[in-house]
């Protein structure tokens, strides 16, 4: 059974909402890209655009979260953001179960559906 946060994260992505939350002891501003298991962890490679880590303020980097490390996450009401394409194979996330890419070179066990932007 998955769990909260991971069903959150879920959620974000399929309403392709960022995610307010703490790790490890920071603020971050994130939008959760990959999502699924290392293993028996659950992880999620995410866009963080606001916020810091223990580097220091980001404003635009790929991160690789441990979902157990999530704290008071919750999905706010703004606009999507990703980032550049990930120029390396990422290695997040082992066994990927959603990838908010339509051409996923993943092979996610589920997949999202895509969303027209209004513009």
């Amino acid at each position: 059974m998955p769990s909260n946060t991971y069903q959150l994260f879920e959620r974000a992505m399929a309403k392709r909402r960022p995610i307010a939350c703490r790790y490890q002891g920071h603020p971050r501003a994130i939008c959760p890209v990959i999502l699924g298991h290392s293993g028996s962890v659950e992880k999620a490679l995410v866009w963080q655009f606001a916020g810091s880590s223990s580097s220091g303020a980001v404003s635009g980097r790929w991160k690789c979260l441990t979902l157990s490390e999530v704290e008071k996450a919750e999905i706010v009401e703004r606009p999507w953001r990703m980032g550049e394409r990930h120029g390396n194979t990422q290695s997040c996330v082992k066994d990927v179960d959603l990838d908010v890419n339509p051409d996923s070179p993943y092979a996610p066990r589920r997949r999202l559906p895509v969303l027209r932007v209004i513009k």
